[in-house]
């Protein structure tokens, strides 16, 4: 009996013991988790502020900053100013950790080409491949420039810019005329009579040609038979 008595008493006693450690362990992981809860902060949103506002803003929840060397272009975004960060806004991370941000550097400029002259489709082709914006068109109409072609821009040429404005001529409604065939005819004397009716007309070459003396026109362009307004330019390739 008293053997019996003993055994019961020890079983009690690693019963008691076991409940006891169990619970140790319980509180322990629990403490832990929240010890590692309590070290956690959030991640604040950096978009748009400067990195001396990030880093003031990261340090105020005990965590780091660090700055991708490399910026990034973006127009919508000023330059020095933080356009992405990782881990994004919202996310919970423990405190001492580092948030990589990158940061703009701004829209890139482009040096504006000249467009004055050009027909309003080719200046808005060439403003695309210069990644410049047309903010706006205005119309003029005038029989003294070229329908349909640009005749102011702002900013002017060769200027850096990100957008451009440009006045484009709509020209006089009716006031038209057929191209005369130009070819073998004296190449000055075409000219004042095209420069005399409002038209600019430009000798773009001259060439040698077996037989024809010197001051014939050989090619021209519209050609013969096309469509043109007053102020349009008439290109002329004479014989030397």
């Amino acid at each position: 009996m008293a053997f019996k008595t003993r055994v019961w008493s020890a079983g009690k006693l690693l019963l008691l013991g076991g409940a006891l450690l169990l619970t140790y362990i319980l509180f322990a992981v629990a403490s832990m988790r929240l010890a590692l809860k309590t070290r956690e902060v959030e991640v604040p949103s950096l978009a748009g502020r400067t990195v001396n506002d990030a880093r003031t803003l990261l340090a105020a929840g005990g965590l780091n900053l660090r700055v991708e060397e490399a910026l990034r272009v973006d127009p919508k975004v000023p330059a020095g100013q933080v356009l992405a960060q990782e881990p994004p806004a919202g996310d919970r991370t423990r405190r001492d950790r580092s948030v990589k941000v990158w940061v703009s550097s701004g829209a890139r400029a482009s040096i504006v080409p000249l467009l004055v002259g050009e027909s309003e489709r080719t200046a808005q082709l060439r403003l695309q491949q210069e990644g410049l914006h047309l903010v706006a068109a205005s119309e003029v109409r005038s029989a003294d420039y070229v329908s349909g072609a640009v005749v102011a821009q702002t900013p002017p040429a060769k200027t850096p810019a990100l957008q451009v404005a440009l006045l484009i001529n709509r020209g006089e409604r009716g006031l038209t005329f057929v191209m005369p065939d130009l070819i073998g005819v004296n190449g000055d004397r075409a000219a004042d009579l095209l420069r005399a009716r409002g038209f600019r007309v430009a000798v773009v070459g001259d060439h040698p040609y077996p037989g024809v003396p010197a001051g014939i026109v050989l090619r021209q362009n519209p050609q013969a038979g096309f469509q043109i307004s007053p102020g349009e330019t008439i290109s002329l390739e004479i014989s030397r």
